[in-house]
């Protein structure tokens, strides 16, 4: 009978997979010793492979060149990162080894386009398209880098008001896309997104406002969808309405060359994610190419915005099962040396799924289990796996530790979870270590961050010593009002 914990992986997914391998009933992640990490590092442990963040992003551009070539498609392709997925210089420092631009969202980011073009990581001529809501400091900040130089800074315009915010700081020309105001799936809870302006107000906006404004040429068409890239009738359905709306602008814009089509390519969240890549690059081009050549118009060059695509699987957690509790006759509750909710804050608040894997005792025989964070909250726990209602794991043994890893966590997670600051109940943020290879392709590992302090907490929550700062007021110097 067939009870260890590798006959069930084995039985349940095809397994060894490419990132995924045992060695020394061990697991190892694109051939790291996950194991001699936790040895060194401890845990909870945060991690970072860099390396992957190149690899997706040679493989998204050559996917579109590929497709662009088969299609003998007229436009050029434009990889842009975007940057809210994670903007830890580590990262975007690997990505920008790869000649890629940068999408951003709100007034900081362009901060830091400023510090990677005053180090040499980016130029003039790297895209800048800022996407979101701007109100003062971001258009501030916008206008900066355009007065600065920077022409290929594309602000996208999200409501009717942001033209003439931009116009009355920026010197001269500058060049504008607009974001579609997508329709939303039927099961969400709105019709359309809050982003964006109307598919049906696109062209009267653009001939009552941008037509007429000498300043201003409109280079990009901008479309995103919440639910991602995904093979549905919903998807290629609001890409045609997209396409519609850029051939009826283009006929009257002859400046409009661009089509950014966003984010959304999913990753793996599971040992059984299936994709096709290359099949949906190539039947995106195929649309695009054929609904221009049917209206006569010039197909447009493609920009995307891969933000989890990019990062996301470049990341992992990993912890130490420190005890575990018989609760009832079914519930057994192995307790993590960490938070869900401030680690993986996804696993709580939209109850998304991560690849999770025991690093350790795989020829052990297995239990289902729950596993508990250690905040007093109830829903600090992640009780599933994607493909099945329960999670198992080799049996809990208090003499034999059990460390798991959580896998593809690189997207979000710090940023929503708070990095550096609060954490729920005070749980520390573990440590973090980037991991990279050497010219001969060689791991090595340093320290990003060390697990958080209590000092660290007590100085952000205003308890450190402040004598030679705090200025006290005498009481008889403060006047107070008689209830006469």
């Amino acid at each position: 009978m067939k009870t260890k914990y590798i006959d069930l992986i084995e039985q349940t997914y095809d397994f060894p997979q490419e990132e995924f391998q045992l060695e020394d009933n061990k697991l190892q992640f694109h051939g790291i010793d996950l194991y001699g990490l936790v040895q060194r590092y401890g845990t909870p442990l945060k991690f970072t492979y860099l390396p992957k963040i190149s690899e997706n992003i040679q493989r998204a551009k050559g996917w579109f060149n590929t497709a662009i070539k088969n299609h003998n498609y007229p436009g050029k392709y434009h990889y842009c990162y975007c940057t809210k997925s994670s903007h830890f210089e580590h990262v975007l420092n690997e990505a920008l080894k790869n000649d890629i631009h940068i999408e951003t969202s709100s007034a900081f980011d362009i901060n830091i386009v400023e510090h990677l073009k005053s180090a040499g990581k980016i130029t003039k001529d790297t895209y800048v398209i800022c996407n979101g809501f701007k109100r003062d400091q971001y258009i501030q900040n916008i206008a900066k880098i355009i007065n600065e130089g920077h022409r290929n800074c594309i602000p996208i315009i999200d409501n009717y008001e942001e033209i003439n915010l931009l116009g009355e700081v920026i010197d001269g020309k500058f060049q504008i896309g607009i974001r579609i105001a997508s329709e939303e799936e039927p099961k969400f809870e709105f019709y359309t997104s809050r982003l964006g302006i109307g598919y049906k107000n696109i062209v009267p906006f653009f001939n009552q406002s941008i037509k007429p404004n000498k300043q201003v040429e409109l280079k990009m068409l901008h479309f995103f969808i919440n639910t991602g890239i995904r093979d549905t009738a919903y998807y290629w359905n609001e890409l045609l309405k997209c396409l519609k709306v850029y051939i009826n602008l283009k006929k009257v814009c002859p400046t409009l060359d661009s089509l950014n089509i966003g984010g959304g390519f999913p990753i793996k969240n599971s040992l059984a994610f299936e994709y096709d890549y290359e099949y949906m690059v190539d039947e995106i081009i195929h649309q695009i190419a054929q609904a221009c050549q049917e209206a006569g118009v010039e197909p447009p060059n493609i920009f995307t915005e891969f933000g989890s695509f990019t990062v996301g699987e470049s990341g992992g957690n990993i912890y130490e099962v420190l005890y575990q509790k018989q609760q009832n006759d079914r519930e057994k509750w192995n307790m993590i040396n960490s938070s869900f909710i401030t680690t993986m804050p996804d696993s709580w608040a939209i109850s998304k799924r991560f690849i999770m894997l025991a690093i350790n005792r795989w020829n052990d025989e297995y239990e289902r289990i729950l596993l508990g964070g250690l905040t007093c909250d109830s829903d600090d726990y992640y009780n599933s796996e994607q493909h099945m209602n329960a999670i198992y794991l080799p049996k809990y043994r208090k003499d034999k530790p059990l460390y798991i890893g959580f896998f593809n966590t690189g997207a979000y997670q710090e940023t929503i979870g708070g990095f550096g600051g609060l954490q729920h109940c005070l749980i520390p943020h573990p440590k973090h270590i980037l991991i990279d290879k050497d010219e001969e392709g060689s791991i090595k590992t340093s320290v990003f961050a060390e697990q958080q302090t209590a000092d660290e907490f007590l100085s952000i929550l205003g308890y450190e010593n402040k004598k030679s700062t705090d200025i006290w007021v005498e009481a008889e110097d403060v006047s107070v009002p008689s209830n006469n």
